[in-house]
């Protein structure tokens, strides 16, 4: 049944990388021992992630054949554009989390959610709320957010927090890699021509069983099975807010949900301009544009969490509190900053070394049918870059002239393949992946342990995802 699709013609364009003399196998087999030496390097050797994923860069980029005079901008550049995507959210969204905390938000929206849910399904309301919560913002920074809530939970019912954390993290993933306006599916539509409305609805009739049975099912199998773990302080200790009254759940669902307001207006700017003909310096567009950007939105939502609930409660009288309350959020994710930086490094190392582009290669070679090959590719090149937007993003880009060169296939066919290439951008999360140590040391997980709980859901959501979006797509070839 599945045969009757398009296969990908050979010859389509490969992914742009560092001029080097090395042959495919010889590139292959070094991003194997790479790994292989990091994860000996942070579970035997237990030397510090960051140091690991820096030593390895640096030796894979020199055993790849990266030119010397090219060596240390491939290097910084790597770290340098993660951080510019990520410390910025992970900062704000920290100290947003923090405030949530310290005043007593968190235990109001716990006791909100466990009164609606009960105790026995906490983890299902924390993984209800946070698919909700990751429809329009990234995974990195809804999670951050979402963290003193999830904590929160754990320290009352006194459970593992894998138990809460797990399910609520796999949540966030699927709504990350499937469904628009994250930039994964995005990017792949726009290269595919796909219509953004039709790959919103598929990524929706796809992510959502996906999402129960394996973003909260398998994780929460996963969880019970893990050793217990114990909430830790990232966030600072637990604060009781003293004689401060508790806001109200309006004020704190405010301040949750105005970062997803305002990052949706950015994104319905976006889509005015690119599809109904509105100017782009329309004065209305400028404003949405500018403060629905992911970083913008958290700076003012964190600002308005300081006036709402650090100033107002105590009349603005809090002398150095708003200071304090940035040092106690921020200085304990520094260092999980650092090694998302250097994962970031590490993924850009194996993507100028050429190494996506041989995966991809070999599998153009294949003669597969367009969606399975899609899919395929861009697992690939997960597998050896890390960054799912990355992969979804090329492996779009290397179908791109099949897919114009075919010329037959329908809107809702193109959104299939969309949504098949964003299932396998997101597989396979490992230690070149930054989201792999965002969500791992937030958690405060061990390498071994994420990798047995965070890389398999990862692969199972993009699997099931596939498996799905195959079969929607042969009903309606």
């Amino acid at each position: 049944m599945f045969a009757s699709a398009p296969a990908v013609s050979a010859g389509f364009a490969t992914a742009a990388a560092v001029e080097t003399t090395r042959s495919t196998p010889f590139l292959l087999i070094t991003a194997v021992v790479a790994i292989a030496v990091l994860l000996v390097l942070i579970i035997k050797v237990k030397l510090h992630a960051f140091y690991a994923l820096v030593v390895v860069s640096l030796l894979t980029a020199v055993a790849a054949g990266i030119p010397r005079g090219e060596l240390v901008s491939t290097l910084t550049s790597g770290f340098g554009n993660t951080l510019a995507t990520v410390a910025l959210l992970v900062g704000f969204g920290a100290v947003l989390g923090r405030i949530v905390e310290i005043s007593g938000g968190a235990r109001v929206l716990a006791d909100t959610l466990l009164a609606r849910f009960g105790e026995k399904r906490a983890p299902l309301a924390l993984s209800v709320a946070s698919l909700f919560y990751g429809f329009p913002i990234f995974l990195d920074a809804g999670f951050v957010v979402m963290l003193p809530i999830i904590y929160t939970v754990a320290r009352r019912l006194g459970g593992s927090l894998m138990l809460y954390a797990l399910p609520a993290a796999g949540a966030f993933l699927t709504m990350h890699a499937l469904v628009p306006p994250h930039p994964g599916p995005v990017a792949a539509s726009s290269l595919l021509g796909a219509d953004v409305g039709l790959v919103l609805v598929v990524g929706l009739l796809v992510g959502l069983p996906t999402w129960y049975v394996v973003g909260y099912r398998l994780a929460y199998a996963l969880a019970k099975r893990s050793p217990f773990l114990p909430v830790p302080e990232l966030l600072g200790r637990p604060s009781d807010s003293g004689d401060q009254p508790r806001p109200g759940f309006g004020v704190i669902l405010l301040v949750l949900l105005l970062p997803l307001v305002l990052i949706f207006g950015g994104t319905a700017s976006s889509t005015a301009v690119a599809n109904y003909g509105v100017a782009e310096d329309n004065a209305l567009v400028v404003v949405l544009q500018i403060i629905g950007a992911t970083p913008v939105a958290l700076l003012i939502t964190s600002l308005l969490a300081m006036l709402l609930l650090v100033v107002r409660p105590h009349r603005g009288k809090v002398g150095s509190r708003l200071e304090e309350v940035v040092d106690d959020a921020v200085a304990p994710v520094c260092s999980i900053i650092l090694i998302t930086g250097a994962g970031g490094m590490f993924g850009r190392v194996l993507t100028d070394t050429g190494i996506g582009g041989a995966l991809a290669g070999e599998l153009d070679a294949a003669g597969l049918p367009l969606i399975v090959a899609g899919f395929l590719i861009a697992v690939a090149l997960r597998i050896a870059q890390g960054s799912a937007t990355v992969a979804g993003t090329t492996a779009a880009g290397l179908l791109a002239p099949a897919v114009a060169a075919g010329g037959s296939l329908s809107a809702l066919q193109l959104a299939c393949l969309t949504v098949a290439i964003a299932a396998g951008a997101i597989t396979f999360s490992h230690v070149n992946d930054s989201g792999f140590w965002l969500v791992g040391r937030f958690l405060g997980l061990d390498t071994a342990t994420t990798l047995k709980t965070w890389s398999v859901v990862a692969t199972g959501i993009g699997f099931m995802a596939f498996a799905l979006v195959w079969i929607l797509y042969a009903v309606v070839s």
